[in-house]
């Protein structure tokens, strides 16, 4: 048994030079490479792969399958579900020598559906929601709901995810009826 602040699974494999976070649980045939930053209290489902460099917030959830590339960028409390897919090539080529990287932008609170796509470019904005199954290749706005491929905004959710509006602009108050009694709001 590890004295370490984490927990990593037999079959998983953190390289030197990357940094685990208090709390989180790597569990198995993760690859987490050389450089990249975990977070506390996150959880990196089976077979989790997050790139060199990459830098990942605090109480984050990673589900089965999901690789997080360089150039991708995730806050905290992001909830990425199983075997969505992000990308960080515009014009792949396997020939292409002098590709570069695009960045991406996962800001705090977001969450992505099961089997999702992310198009590099793009971020998607805090407490933003996409999907199981959809194509982002545009910038969600903070607590829009997106959906389809490629992807359009189809709602507007609270922070707690509840959809508050289906109007296609976002209401002035993002707030469900649960949360605004919950914060004693009118």
């Amino acid at each position: 048994m590890s004295d370490a602040p984490y927990y990593v699974h037999p079959t998983a494999i953190v390289e030197d030079h990357a940094s685990v976070g208090v709390g989180t649980k790597v569990w198995h045939h993760c690859h987490v490479r050389s450089g990249a930053s975990i977070g506390s209290n996150c959880v990196l489902g089976k077979n989790v792969y997050v790139d060199a460099d990459v830098n990942i917030g605090d109480r984050v959830k990673l589900q089965n399958n999901v690789s997080v590339y360089v150039g991708v960028h995730i806050a905290d409390d992001v909830f990425v579900g199983p075997a969505a897919t992000f990308t960080n090539d515009r014009v792949p080529r396997a020939f292409n020598d002098h590709w570069k990287v695009v960045e991406t932008w996962v800001e705090r609170g977001a969450s992505i559906g099961a089997n999702a796509t992310i198009v590099c470019g793009h971020r998607l904005g805090e407490y933003s929601m996409v999907a199981a199954g959809a194509t982002v290749t545009r910038d969600v706005a903070p607590h829009e709901l997106v959906g389809g491929t490629p992807s359009r905004g189809i709602g507007w959710v609270c922070r707690c995810g509840a959809l508050v509006s289906r109007e296609h602009n976002a209401p002035t108050d993002l707030r469900c009826g649960s949360c605004r009694d919950a914060e004693g709001a009118p």
